[in-house]
């Protein structure tokens, strides 16, 4: 690792403990810093999760954030869900004290280039395609970020002729100092998290920060079709912008792909073979189960409307959406001309209930469950052979769940547990 000793007998606190600030914390603890965790989360059972994870020695407290945990601290690391308003920033900022995301602590720890992806939807996948593309090309490939292993989790490991694929969310971008990719991917930004962001333009901003240092021998590769990358590109360091676009013959994630692949020298063939051999992720429409010929899909990874969109563009039959969860400020009007060609019922779960109802029932079906598994079973009753039951929540996850990967897990549960009569 690159600038190992930096961190060595620092005062370092962590603010937030899920996977990314766990994992933060633990590494920290080895390169010889003094870590401290705090995280206002009062659940017994995440806290003993959280506990479980954590390195011996790392000093914890939950359910209460307090000023002794920040004060006298050399560096705070935010982790992506924990907003500037929280009380440890106000206090960090303050004391003076630096402000960093975990994203930021591995990077100034990692030996190799970065690609990094970002934009609000085809994250997951299109960092997916890149890492398999390169290990197909033959280069040792890390894939890590918001995809599922943090980058601290992984830095260790990554020698200087290996490259790393990262997912990153704007969240995580809103911390960053140093953090500079060799390429950085932007495959769309369209409205998300206007819970946290006061409008478009400052959720676009954060986006912009995964170009705020590249230089002259870095890449930008951006979606030549969408407007609100214009502006990013004339303001970009990076001279190289290289742009992509779909076609009948490659969606806009696999043409991104190649894009990639173009700047370093991988022959299109070699994206060709790993588009013919991909079978999709894990909650990203995910067929899990046919019942008297009923197609039940796991999309829960659709956390905006614009991904609920695509889901419907892409699937033939009548369907029965099912949809809700924590609002992100969205406007969900957008989905109702579609709607209206494909969607026989919606059944809604979670805080967004009132709210996605008023934008759509005047014009569909719409009835509401008291959780997934209720949601399920109408699903599967409103469904006629023929049909597919489809999870696309247009919402965040942490209403009901942990993540947007436990909903599309108890989905799963939910559907195999069907009997089927």
């Amino acid at each position: 690792m690159r600038n190992a000793d930096y961190f060595k007998d620092k005062r370092i606190t962590v603010v937030g403990c899920a996977r990314s600030g766990g994992a933060c914390a633990n590494l920290l603890q080895r390169l010889g810093a003094r870590v401290s965790v705090t995280d206002n989360a009062t659940d017994p059972v995440v806290q003993r999760q959280a506990r479980s994870v954590l390195s011996s020695g790392i000093a914890v407290e939950f359910g209460v954030h307090t000023p002794g945990f920040v004060s006298g601290a050399d560096m705070v690391v935010i982790s992506p869900g924990v907003p500037d308003t929280a009380a440890p920033i106000r206090w960090a900022r303050e004391r003076s004290i630096p402000i960093v995301s975990e994203i930021e602590v591995a990077w100034m720890l990692c030996p190799a280039p970065v690609i990094a992806v970002t934009g609000s939807n085809g994250k997951t996948t299109t960092t997916t395609l890149i890492g398999r593309v390169l290990a197909a090309a033959g280069k040792k490939t890390f894939v890590c970020g918001n995809i599922g292993t943090p980058f601290t989790g992984e830095v260790g490991s990554i020698q200087p002729q290996d490259w790393v694929v990262l997912e990153i969310s704007s969240f995580q971008l809103e911390h960053i100092r140093t953090f500079k990719p060799k390429i950085a991917l932007i495959l769309n930004i369209n409205p998300n998290h206007l819970d946290r962001y006061p409008g478009m333009r400052e959720y676009a901003a954060a986006k912009e920060r995964i170009a705020l240092n590249q230089d002259a021998t870095d890449f930008l590769v951006l979606n030549a079709g969408d407007s609100a990358l214009k502006e990013i590109a004339s303001r970009a360091r990076a001279p190289k912008a290289v742009y992509f676009t779909g076609s009948p013959r490659r969606n806009q994630n696999q043409a991104a792909v190649e894009a990639v692949a173009s700047i370093l020298g991988i022959a299109p063939a070699v994206c060709a073979q790993v588009f013919d051999d991909f079978k999709g992720i894990e909650h990203r429409m995910e067929m899990v189960r046919q019942i008297n010929r009923i197609s039940f899909i796991n999309d829960s990874k659709a956390t905006t409307v614009e991904s609920a969109v695509w889901a419907l563009q892409n699937l033939a039959c009548p369907v029965v959406l099912i949809a809700g969860g924590r609002d992100k400020g969205l406007d969900y009007r957008p989905i109702l001309e579609l709607a209206r060609q494909k969607v026989k019922r919606v059944i809604l779960i979670g805080e967004a209930r009132a709210k996605i109802r008023a934008a759509l029932s005047d014009a569909l079906s719409v009835q509401e469950a008291g959780s997934l598994e209720e949601a399920v079973a109408q699903a599967y009753r409103a469904a006629a052979p023929g049909d597919c039951v489809l999870l696309s929540p247009m919402c965040a996850s942490y209403d009901m769940f942990k993540d947007y990967e436990e909903r599309g897990r108890k989905f799963k549960q939910a559907v195999l547990a069907l009997n089927g009569e």
